[in-house]
């Protein structure tokens, strides 16, 4: 995997990245608004990185981008704006058009890529990465949500007789054999550390992200 090269958790970059009311638009996001030098960027792109524009927007109308590879982007998810600040949920995007879990062009590196982000923000046992189900999902292009696990998950998602890995990059092969093996057809995934150092991998049913993780305000 390519180094990051863009300073992890963008001080310039205050905001919050929206997913906004259209299924399209984080693929806007990922096209349109990391090239703050391209001709018209405020006028193309619909959530622009804070400082940019000179526009007073709210916090999930801006961009924030924790990360930045050639391949992918992480940012801060619009769930974040007005949380208490314990609150950390992200999102890793690629860089190229992706639709979700069930897309074949899905892509093996997005998973280191987005563990090495969030172990930034949440401690690596507390971790989870998450991906919902096509009929769970508001948005049209990939996305793995950056969370932490809830209280109780980690005994939940073990319950589940998950796939473990040795290698993040494996998750997309694990994923697949575990809905196999509980005859899901359409599923998400769920991502957390192993206690002996490697990871646990399961799919679901629905939305992983709203079942095991903590990735609304508590008040």
């Amino acid at each position: 995997m390519r180094r990051v090269f863009a300073a992890l958790g963008l001080a310039a970059l205050a905001g919050c990245a929206s997913a906004g009311d259209s299924p399209g638009m984080l693929h806007r996001i990922v096209f349109e608004c990391l090239d703050t030098g391209h001709p018209g960027y405020c006028a193309r792109c619909p959530s622009p990185q804070a400082g940019i524009c000179q526009l007073e927007y709210p916090c999930a109308r801006t961009t924030d981008v924790w990360a930045l590879t050639q391949e992918y982007i992480a940012m801060r998810d619009m769930k974040m704006c007005g949380c208490e600040p314990t609150l950390v949920h992200g999102l890793a995007l690629p860089r190229f058009t992706v639709t979700g879990v069930e897309d074949p062009r899905r892509p093996n590196g997005i998973w280191r890529f987005a563990w090495d982000v969030t172990r930034t923000r949440i401690p690596e046992d507390d971790i989870a990465l998450a991906v919902n189900s096509p009929e769970a999902r508001t948005q049209d292009q990939l996305h793995v949500h950056l969370v932490r696990l809830l209280p109780d998950a980690r005994a939940r998602v073990e319950a589940l007789e998950p796939v473990r890995v040795e290698r993040l990059e494996d998750v997309w092969a694990a994923a697949t054999a575990h809905a196999a093996s509980r005859q899901i057809s359409s599923y998400g995934v769920i991502v957390l550390r192993a206690s002996d150092g490697g990871w646990l991998v399961a799919a679901v049913s629905g939305s992983p992200e709203a079942a095991f993780t903590r990735a609304r305000c508590t008040s």
